[in-house]
């Protein structure tokens, strides 16, 4: 299809060379969606914004380094300009409910309550270091409310932005916390060791609000691309995604569109790796084998997955992908799992792991949008703790390659966990990792006096 498009535009401009080989304005339907939209990698921007508006899409965003564009468009445009090269999340799931917000009421000190913190072993890691500021963390979230009395130290408004439409845009509002989510994630990563309140992993390294989310609640390609190239613009030491890109959870392979998308993120992935960025993900909180899913439950019913699909970014070999413990130190009931496909975990908590009165509650403790305290866990509670060991592991020895550092990691940081006595799903390969921990416990103090 691009090469007639290119043959058409040729021959119209042997006959007409004053008339524009675009599609008038009045004859396109009204944009109705946003695509992702496959180019080239450093294909000009004038080609791609001829041929986006040849197929009556308007461009909101183009990444030439990647050759991925975003544009808004009708119904129809995919099927003009190829299903092979256009993908809207947005249209294939159809219309759903716009996600409320969280909150919770201020509490008092809680620190004695954050079991999970003890199981990583920060306040022993934080005799140590607690972080640099040359250190930045970029939470791809949902925002976060930079207000909170926790986080208004770590966080960096100038390295922040809003991504949802694919576009950045560094407007305090379009990066603020449209859902309690990011907040959650960022104190994990990074509240304030000030006495009050809870302390993070790694409360002396600085954060990034990059906002991703949909006011529907899911995380579009378009968005996750953006997410992805402004870290790399920016060249963060980490990202954190506590997510997996819609339309729904899984991404599959053999299936048209969607290979546009996984095709649009590996690209920004690899590209933001490039640039020095290391991705952490978490692992997913379906209780699914990741190495050979079953069902979907965000697709319509019927809808089967299998080998074919994944969750993305977070089954890119790049990436740190994260599972989830509870308070006894055995998998979560919800988390998902896969053999070399999770490489740590950490604990998120588990309402059938209960710990004794006064250790806290069975879901973690962490921050939320109003200015206070609430439990927040699963997979989502775990990848942020790993996020901050490596933050640690950067503030002690200083920049490294995202290989590097996540081999450091793994070297030095994990305390190993075997698999639970005749639990048929986890099995253990020759270098010691398990399809539920991989190669085990994070431990904070571990990794930052190794060496």
């Amino acid at each position: 299809m691009i090469l007639r498009s290119v043959s058409g535009l040729l021959a119209l401009a042997l006959l007409a060379p004053v008339t524009p080989a675009v599609a008038a304005t009045a004859d396109c339907a009204p944009a109705a969606f946003t695509y992702t939209v496959l180019f080239g990698p450093h294909t000009p921007r004038a080609t791609v914004g001829r041929q986006l508006t040849a197929h009556c899409g308007t461009p909101v965003h183009y990444y030439p380094e990647i050759g991925v564009a975003v544009a808004s468009a009708d119904a129809g445009f995919d099927g003009r300009i190829g299903v092979d090269r256009a993908f809207s999340a947005a249209k294939a799931r159809g219309p759903v409910a716009e996600a409320s917000a969280l909150a919770s009421a201020e509490q008092p000190d809680r620190t004695g309550e954050q079991w999970d913190m003890r199981m990583l072993r920060t306040a022993q890691a934080h005799t140590v270091t607690t972080g640099s500021r040359d250190v930045v963390v970029g939470v791809l979230d949902t925002g976060v409310d930079g207000k909170h009395p926790e986080l208004a130290g770590a966080l960096d408004p100038a390295l922040s932005a809003g991504c949802e439409t694919g576009k950045p845009d560094t407007d305090p509002a379009a990066w603020g916390p449209k859902h309690g989510h990011g907040t959650g994630v960022a104190g994990v990563l990074a509240a304030a060791a000030d006495g009050k309140g809870i302390t993070g992993v790694a409360p002396g390294v600085r954060i990034a609000s990059v906002q991703l989310m949909r006011p529907d609640g899911y995380m579009d390609p378009e968005g996750v691309v953006c997410g992805f190239m402004w870290a790399a613009r920016h060249r963060f030491t980490l990202t954190n995604g506590s997510w997996s890109s819609g339309p729904w959870a899984f991404l599959c392979s053999d299936r048209p569109g969607e290979k546009v998308a996984i095709e649009a993120i590996t690209r920004a992935v690899r590209h933001a790796t490039g640039r020095g960025v290391l991705h952490v993900a978490s692992a997913g909180n379906f209780a699914a084998d990741l190495t050979d899913p079953k069902t979907d439950p965000l697709r319509p019913p019927g809808n089967t997955i299998d080998k074919n699909c994944r969750l993305l970014p977070n089954q890119l070999p790049e990436v740190v992908t994260v599972s989830a413990v509870g308070y006894g130190r055995t998998l979560s009931s919800y988390s998902d799992y896969g053999a070399g496909t999770v490489h740590v975990t950490a604990p998120g908590g588990d309402r059938a792991q209960v710990p004794p009165a006064g250790e806290g509650p069975a879901m973690p403790l962490s921050t939320t949008p109003d200015g206070g305290y609430g439990s927040f866990g699963g997979t989502s509670a775990a990848a942020p703790k790993v996020a901050g060991v490596l933050a640690l592991l950067a503030s002690k020895y200083g920049k490294l390659p995202p290989k590097a550092l996540k081999e450091l990691l793994l070297r030095t940081g994990v305390q190993p966990l075997a698999c639970p006595a005749g639990d048929a799903r986890c099995g253990t390969d020759s270098q010691g990792r398990t399809s539920f921990y991989g190669y085990g416990l994070v431990d904070a103090a571990k990794a930052v006096r190794a060496g």
